[in-house]
């Protein structure tokens, strides 16, 4: 044989560097591929180093990263009601979305923005392409370490170097998973290699039911109250009738009775709500469960569309169109609300149109409350004047418990039947990822007493007495005849007949409702707001009488009415109608024909503002609470654990190691040309 030439000699180098590398690069038959780590499980680091990445801004309503941010650092290590509780505190009670609900992809009038400008990059809301993405390296990082990244989506990779304590942006291609590798090289040191796989799952979430879904009773931006007094006549007339409230701030027109206003005037000084027409709002526990998510869960993002309207039952909402129950000042009342469930088809529809695999991941669903009338047993409670019980019962707006519990056994069985049939198209058939969060009852306190009633919290209007009786009979219908009947007919138990109990049943969430037994709307604490305490009396005697003084203070308390403050922590979880009116003080505008007041002193707005602005409807708290409870469904049903919240890292290459007899002292010498 002849003597191996000095080119000979570097290809067998060359040709052993190959195998070694590959002998570590690849993994063993039964070992996982250390580039395709598991989202379940994880990778040891390299040297205490490791990737970490998470979506920016993944709760997509959101068009600006600081309003999700707000909610990052409130719900560290927390629950949604102490992130809650601790930004009322943060806002003075003004409330954290106040601010937000104008910088949102949806706009106030329900409409979603396609595309939506997120963080100054225009977007599908819908259908997303990408999703924006941060990658870091994190640990035991050298210092003045160097960073070599690449990325590789199946288009080629995109590759940059810098400093490895500085993260890095890019956008994740929707439906695609992007290999990351980073070389870390520092100093003499042999260098490191790590991998991990991006991709970003995005879950579609809608939120559909009632006024408890939607928010009632907590206005983005609740009403700016006036200190002076603004006059409403009592149904009886005459000067001796009138009684003073606080007004609107802004509101320049005539606060006495008798003065002319503009409906559309007083309208225009307002609450503001996420949409007007259904009383929608970003403290519902729908729209706090599906935040919460996004905040917890780094390597998602959520697209949430709220579509729960107050006012809404099964027959009148859901399925079919209802009345509007506010317009906003600067747009012609349309008057009536599209069906919700033809809304989600229509969205639905669309988006597969773009995407075809787009799915509906889950819905989160409270109905059934207005299909009981229960806002005429609230009103049967609350209405003691004879006069104002007389008007109501004509305009339908009183209903008994007889007459409500007729309506449990025969009617809402059927109308979830309905409701099943018009839902499986929509969530593929299988009724599960319907997550249906009961009502808790408004009326308990002190670990489930009932309240024992009374003016307190109800005397904002001269007619209003929580009757004690009537309390009583409607609390206990409540608790063991509405919720009992309303689990069975959502889970197909107790004789409830579904067509396939199997793909029939919804996921059921009433873990609240033992936490809501120590926060109805008569609970009170030491602690509650100082204006609370001093403003709105036990005794029923919160405002001045006197027609006199009455219009320039309003309040017996001395106080101005300003000082209120919406979202601030206290016991009561249920909103009153001192509460209701001081926060959003509704004039509603989703009335029968009859009901229809003449103006804006009208003895009807005087009562119904009181009303329909939340009364009887969980606080922001109450929201929170909520949604805490049905977070562990949410997860379970979206097959959502810590691990897919934590960072996934893919295995260090190991430096290259080669035998003694492969290494040389120094570089070869560059071939020369035989002679």
């Amino acid at each position: 044989m002849t003597r191996t030439s000095s080119f000979a000699r570097i290809a067998l180098i060359l040709l052993g560097m190959l195998a070694v590398q590959q002998a570590v690069a690849q993994p063993a038959p039964d070992e996982p591929d250390p580039y395709r780590p598991a989202a379940s499980a994880q990778s040891q680091p390299a040297g205490g180093m490791e990737i970490s990445w998470e979506v920016r801004n993944r709760f997509r309503l959101f068009r600006e990263e600081r309003d999700f941010q707000i909610h990052v650092a409130a719900e560290r290590n927390q629950s949604i009601l102490a992130a809650e509780q601790a930004l009322e505190l943060q806002s003075d009670g003004r409330g954290w979305a106040r601010n937000a609900v104008n910088r949102l992809c949806i706009d106030l009038g329900g409409h979603i923005s396609e595309p939506c400008t997120r963080d100054k990059i225009k977007e599908s809301y819908l259908t997303p392409t990408e999703h924006p993405v941060t990658v870091r390296l994190t640990g035991a990082i050298p210092v003045g370490a160097v960073c070599a990244w690449s990325f590789d989506d199946g288009d080629g990779p995109r590759t940059t170097t810098q400093d490895c304590a500085e993260a890095i942006d890019f956008r994740a291609r929707y439906g695609r998973a992007t290999n990351a590798t980073v070389d870390v090289t520092s100093g003499s040191d042999a260098p490191q290699r790590l991998m991990t796989q991006i991709k970003v799952r995005d879950i579609l979430i809608a939120g559909l039911g009632d006024s408890i879904a939607s928010g009632e009773g907590n206005p983005d931006r609740a009403i700016a109250l006036s200190d002076e007094g603004f006059c409403f006549r009592s149904y009886l007339g005459g000067a001796a009738d009138e009684y003073y409230r606080p007004s609107r701030a802004g509101y320049k027109g005539g606060r006495a009775c008798g003065t002319a206003g503009p409906l559309q005037t007083w309208q225009h000084y307002g609450a503001l709500w996420l949409n007007a027409a259904c009383h929608r709002s970003l403290y519902s526990y729908q729209t706090r469960t599906a935040l919460a998510l996004a905040v917890r869960y780094p390597h998602i993002a959520v697209t949430y569309l709220p579509l729960a309207c107050t006012g809404a039952s099964i027959p009148d909402g859901l399925l079919g169109s209802q009345r509007a129950r506010e317009c906003l000042s600067s747009a012609k009342c349309q008057g009536t609300v599209n069906g919700q469930v033809a809304e989600l088809r229509d969205a639905l529809a669309a988006a597969k149109r773009r995407q075809p695999d787009r799915k509906l991941d889950l819905v989160l669903l409270t109905i059934g409350a207005n299909d009981i009338n229960f806002s005429g047993l609230v009103s049967d409670v609350i209405v003691d004047a004879p006069t104002e019980r007389a008007l109501f019962k004509r305009g339908g707006l009183i209903e008994s418990v007889e007459d409500s519990r007729s309506g449990l056994v025969r009617d809402l069985p059927q109308s979830f039947g309905k409701l099943r049939a018009a839902l499986k198209p929509l969530v593929g058939n299988d009724l599960s990822r319907v997550v249906f969060v009961s009502y808790a009852n408004p009326a308990l306190a002190n670990g489930g007493s009932p309240c024992s009633g009374g003016k307190a919290g109800f005397d904002v209007h001269p007619s209003f007495n929580a009757d004690p009786r009537r309390l009583a009979e409607v609390t206990g219908y409540v608790q063991n005849e509405f919720l009992p009947r309303l689990k069975a007919i959502a889970l197909c138990q107790s004789g409830v007949i579904c067509r396939d109990p199997d793909s029939d049943r919804m996921t059921f969430v009433a873990a609240h409702q033992a936490d809501f037994a120590d926060h109805g709307f008569c609970a009170r604490s030491a602690n509650d707001p100082e204006f609370d305490r001093a403003c709105f009396s036990a005794r029923g005697d919160s405002f001045v009488s006197d027609i006199v003084a009455a219009p320039q203070q309003p309040m017996t308390c001395g106080q101005p009415a300003s000082d209120f403050r919406a979202y601030l922590p206290r016991a009561r979880w249920i909103r009153d109608a001192n509460d209701s009116y001081f926060t959003a003080m509704t004039y509603p505008q989703a009335l029968p024909a009859s009901m229809q007041p003449s103006d804006i002193h009208d003895a009807t707005w005087g009562l119904l503002s009181a009303v329909y602005g939340g009364a009887i409807h969980p606080t922001a708290e109450g929201h929170a609470a909520m949604a805490d409870a049905a977070m562990p469904a949410v997860e379970a049903e979206l097959h959502l654990n810590a691990a897919d919240g934590s960072t996934v890292t893919g295995e260090p290459l190991p430096p290259l190691a080669l035998p003694p007899a492969l290494m040389a002292p120094a570089p070869p010498a560059p071939i020369q040309p035989q002679q």
